[in-house]
């Protein structure tokens, strides 16, 4: 498949997203109960060969979203409740959200000079600290691939 071939096809996966959003909201127009909610999810992924090309849209009612790769990963880490408490001054933490590029606002994240109390109840005396759900504490830079490990998150191609 063509690099065009690609780009034509994540155009019509769109715009069949876009369409799907607009009739369930349509037909959800009609319901006269206050309580119901209609959601429309779609996930259409592309891949090519070569130039390594992964686009992710995603749809929820009548809006649509597009997602690198790293933003899902960086999504699942969260939805894992898997927190990186760290300072804005710190250079370890920084290189931490460097690996994640700009889909790291998606991580979940304390900065602890703002966060003093709740940081010192959760037992954070190093930056960064990555804690699980349950409590553990990993301390120090973490690869991505440790934290799809730690995660269970499906980390990208490349990673």
């Amino acid at each position: 498949m063509t690099n065009k071939n690609i780009f034509i096809s994540v155009i019509i996966a769109a715009l069949l997203i876009v369409v799907a959003g607009a009739g369930a909201t349509f037909l959800s127009s009609g319901n006269n109960n206050a309580n119901s909610t209609s959601t429309t999810s779609i996930l259409a992924t592309t891949t090519s060969t070569g130039a390594s090309t992964s686009t992710f849209v995603v749809a929820t009612g009548t809006t649509s979203e597009v997602l690198i790769p790293m933003d899902v990963f960086a999504k699942c880490v969260a939805k894992a409740d898997f927190t990186m408490y760290g300072a804005v001054w710190c250079p370890h933490c920084q290189n931490q959200k460097k690996e994640f590029g700009d889909s790291f606002k998606y991580v979940s994240y304390v900065e602890c000079p703002d966060n003093i109390k709740l940081c010192e109840d959760k037992g954070i005396v190093g930056f960064p600290t990555w804690l699980d759900k349950n409590g553990k504490k990993y301390e120090g830079e973490q690869s991505l691939s440790n934290i799809a490990s730690i995660t269970g998150c499906a980390l990208p191609a490349g990673k």
